[in-house]
């Protein structure tokens, strides 16, 4: 997975009542745009590291508005 500063991070809920989590990639902490990175999450405005599992993509800041026009 490969991301830059400013992406959206989009990780599915894992279990029947989890909802879908957005993050604000502010920082790559790994070679050549890898994991982990630094979130910003849209949901608490907490900010954390995170390394994504199988269950997580990577939206450009364009793609995500496009996402919320619809």
């Amino acid at each position: 997975m490969r991301a830059s500063a400013g992406d959206w991070l989009v990780v599915e809920g894992t279990h029947l009542n989890e909802h879908q989590r957005h993050g604000h990639i502010l920082e790559i902490h790994g070679p050549n745009g890898e994991p982990p990175y630094l979130v910003r999450w849209a949901d608490t405005g907490t900010e954390s590291l995170f390394a994504p599992g199988p269950g997580a993509h990577i939206l450009t800041a364009e793609q995500m508005q496009h996402l919320h026009d619809h």
